[in-house]
C-alpha cells in the first residue's frame, strides 16, 4: 500500500477531534445555538433553524402516534423541499430508518423498494413536479390499492410491512391518509415521548437507507448509520472545507441523493445556510447565487456545471462571493474548468471522490493544495477514512500512479444491504474494507483520481445504473430474446445507455419502439439512447465481449462525423 507523504499544506491531523451525534441531534443542537438564524432557503422561501426543529418535532409526534416505531423504514417519495428536510428529521428522531426514494422511479421501481425495504408508511404530496404525479405512481405499483380500506391501517398482499401512504397536500385519493389527518394526530402525543425514543438513539443505529444501482437487476438498499451521514458531514464540511455560520451553502441535487443530504449535513453542524432548489434550473440556479449571496457549491456534475455556464445569463451573473467549489474538473470536460476558471478566478476549485456506501465525501482536495492538483486530481481522504488501490484480480496493492480497484475502510462505510448478505459479504471484506468495483489510482503524494468501473455499471448525469436493470427491462418486451447495455460517451451526461438486441426467431420490432417500452418501464435516465440489432454476439470462452460491442458502435459514431 503506497505510503502518504506528509505535507505542510495538510490539516493537523493533531487538531482534529472526533465530534458525532444522532442525525436528530444535529438538527436540535444547531436550533438551540441559533433559532433565529435561516436553515434552509428554496427560490423565494426560507425557513428558521427554529422552524425547522419545531416542524421537526412536531411531525415526529404524528409519525409515532401513527405508530412509526424505532427501527421501522419509512419511505420519502417527495420533491425537493422544505417538507423533505422536516420529515427527514422527524424520522431519526423517532429512531426509525428514512429511505428516500427517487422521485424519478417509475411504478414497478416503486413497488420493488416498497416491498424489498419492508416500509411501513411513505410520505409523499399530491404536487405534480417535473410533470411527474406521484399519486398516479403509486397506485400503480399498489394495484390492490383501489380495494384498500381504512388508509390508517392498510393491509396489501403485494406490500405486508406497509400500513400508511401519507399524502402532503389537499386532495384525499382513495388509500391514501391526507394531511390534515396525519397532522392532527400530533395532539395525540406529547414530545416528551419523542424525546424518549431519540436519546435510546446509537450512533451505530441505521438512520438512512438510499437504494443505489448495482451489477444485479435492482437496485440495492444501502444502510448508512447516524455516525457514517454526521461524521462524515463533519470531516467534509468543518475540518476540509472550513464552512462556518456565516456560509450559505448550495446544492441542485435532489434530496433522496447523497450529493444533497451530505452538504445538508455539513452547514447544518456549523449553523450556516442550506440553499438548494425543487428542480434544477439553470437560470433560476445563477439568480440563486447572485441574490442569495452564495459561498460554497456542490454542482458535482457535469450536465449542472455544463447547464449553468451555457445559460445566457452566466457571463452577466455576479458570483464573486462564491469562495468554494465542488467542481470536480479532472472529470469534466476541459471546456467548463475554462469557463468556470474566467468567471470566478478566486474561487477555491476542489475535486471530490465518493459514494453512496460511503455516505458520499471519500477524499476531496485541501484548501491550501495547489490549483493545479485541486483541479487535475480528486484530492485526499478525508481524517480517518483510508484508501487502498488493489489489484482487482490478486487483490494486492499496487504502486503509486497504478491502477487499480479502489478499497475505502472508516467510519463512513455501509452496515450492509438489505436484506442481502451475499452482496454485503462480496462488497466488506474481514478487515472492513469495502470493495468499490471503481477503479483509480493514488499518486505518491496520495491524491485520488478515479479511471472507471469494475462493474458493469454507467454513470448518466451523476446517477448509477446498472446495465443489468436496463437489460432485465428490454428483455421483458416479447420480441426480445437478449438484450446487451454499453455505456458510451455524452457530451451532456458523461455517459449514456446503449443497447444491442437479438429479436426471437420471426419477431420484428423498431428501436423507437423498445426505446418507448423502456420510457414506461423505468426511470428516464436509464432509458437506452441508442439500440442496435444483432444477429449473433462476439463472444469469449463462455461471455458476451461488451467491449468489442462498445467499441462497435464508437467506430460507427466516428464514421457519421466524418462523413458529416
Amino acid at each position: 500500500m503506497p505510503t502518504l507523504k506528509n505535507s505542510p499544506r495538510s490539516e493537523s491531523l493533531r487538531s482534529v477531534r472526533i465530534q458525532v451525534t444522532t442525525l436528530g441531534d444535529l438538527l436540535l443542537t444547531a436550533a438551540d445555538r441559533y433559532p433565529d438564524s435561516p436553515a434552509l432557503i428554496l427560490p423565494g422561501q426560507r425557513m428558521t433553524y427554529g422552524e425547522l426543529a419545531a416542524n421537526a418535532l412536531r411531525r415526529a409526534r404524528s409519525l409515532q402516534a401513527l405508530g412509526v416505531k424505532p427501527h421501522d423504514h419509512v419511505g420519502l417519495l417527495l420533491p425537493t423541499s422544505f417538507e423533505f428536510v422536516e420529515m427527514l428529521f422527524a424520522i431519526a428522531l423517532c429512531g426509525a430508518v428514512a429511505v428516500p426514494m427517487n422521485a424519478r422511479y417509475r411504478h414497478n421501481e416503486l413497488a420493488y423498494v416498497i416491498e424489498n425495504g419492508d416500509l411501513v408508511a411513505v410520505f409523499t404530496t399530491d404536487r405534480i413536479a417535473e410533470q411527474v404525479n406521484f399519486v398516479e405512481r403509486l397506485t400503480n405499483a399498489l394495484p390492490e390499492l383501489k380495494d384498500a380500506g381504512d388508509p390508517r391501517h392498510l393491509s396489501l398482499a403485494a406490500a405486508p410491512h406497509l400500513r400508511n401512504l401519507v399524502l402532503l397536500g389537499a386532495s384525499k385519493p382513495h388509500g391514501f391518509l391526507p394531511e390534515h389527518e396525519f397532522d392532527a394526530l400530533a395532539g395525540q402525543w406529547s414530545e416528551d415521548r419523542v424525546h424518549e425514543s431519540r436519546l435510546q438513539v446509537r450512533l451505530r443505529d441505521v438512520a438512512i437507507m438510499l437504494y443505489t444501482s448495482g451489477t444485479t437487476s435492482n437496485p440495492k438498499g444501502c444502510l448508512l448509520s447516524h455516525e457514517a451521514m454526521v461524521r462524515n458531514s463533519i470531516a467534509l464540511g468543518r475540518h476540509r472545507y472550513a464552512l462556518t455560520h456565516d456560509d450559505v451553502f448550495w446544492s441542485p441535487l435532489p434530496m433522496f441523493h447523497i450529493a444533497a443530504i451530505l452538504p445538508l449535513c455539513a452547514i447544518f453542524d456549523v449553523g450556516g445556510v442550506y440553499a438548494t432548489m425543487t428542480h434544477f434550473d439553470a437560470g433560476k440556479a445563477l439568480h440563486m447565487l447572485e441574490d442569495e449571496r452564495v459561498t460554497a457549491t456542490y454542482p458535482c456534475f457535469v450536465t449542472i456545471m455544463s447547464d449553468l455556464i451555457h445559460h445566457p445569463d452566466f457571463p452577466k451573473t455576479d458570483l464573486s462571493r462564491i469562495k468554494l467549489m465542488n467542481s470536480n474538473f479532472a472529470v469534466q470536460p476541459p471546456a467548463i474548468a475554462e469557463a468556470m476558471l474566467k468567471a470566478m478566478p478566486d474561487a477555491l476549485y476542489v475535486g471530490t471522490f465518493g459514494m453512496t456506501e460511503t455516505a458520499g465525501t471519500v477524499t476531496t482536495s485541501r484548501l491550501d493544495d495547489p490549483l493545479t492538483e485541486r483541479i487535475g486530481r480528486l484530492g485526499r481522504p478525508l481524517p480517518g477514512l483510508q484508501v487502498r488501490i488493489v489489484d482487482p484480480e490478486s487483490g494486492a496493492d499496487v504502486p503509486a500512479g497504478t491502477r487499480g480497484e479502489v478499497l475505502v475502510r472508516g467510519y463512513s462505510t455501509l452496515e450492509g444491504y438489505y436484506k442481502d448478505p451475499h452482496k454485503t459479504a462480496q462488497a466488506l471484506d474481514a478487515q472492513g474494507w469495502f470493495h468499490t468495483g471503481d477503479i483509480g489510482s493514488l499518486d505518491a503524494a496520495g491524491t485520488m483520481m478515479f479511471h472507471g468501473r469494475v462493474k458493469d455499471m454507467l454513470k448518466v448525469g451523476g446517477e448509477n445504473v446498472a446495465a443489468a436493470e436496463i437489460e432485465s427491462c428490454l428483455q421483458r418486451h416479447p420480441a426480445v430474446k437478449l438484450a446487451q447495455v454499453v455505456g458510451v460517451p455524452d457530451a451532456r451526461l458523461m455517459e449514456v445507455a446503449a443497447a444491442f438486441v437479438e429479436c426471437h426467431e420471426n419477431a420484428t420490432v423498431e428501436a423507437q419502439e423498445l426505446i418507448d417500452f423502456c420510457r414506461r418501464e423505468i426511470a428516464s435516465f436509464k432509458v437506452p439512447r441508442h439500440v442496435r440489432f444483432v444477429s449473433a454476439w462476439p463472444m469469449s470462452t463462455s461471455k458476451i465481449q461488451k467491449f468489442r460491442l462498445r467499441d462497435e458502435l464508437l467506430a460507427e459514431f466516428e464514421r457519421a462525423a466524418q462523413q458529416g
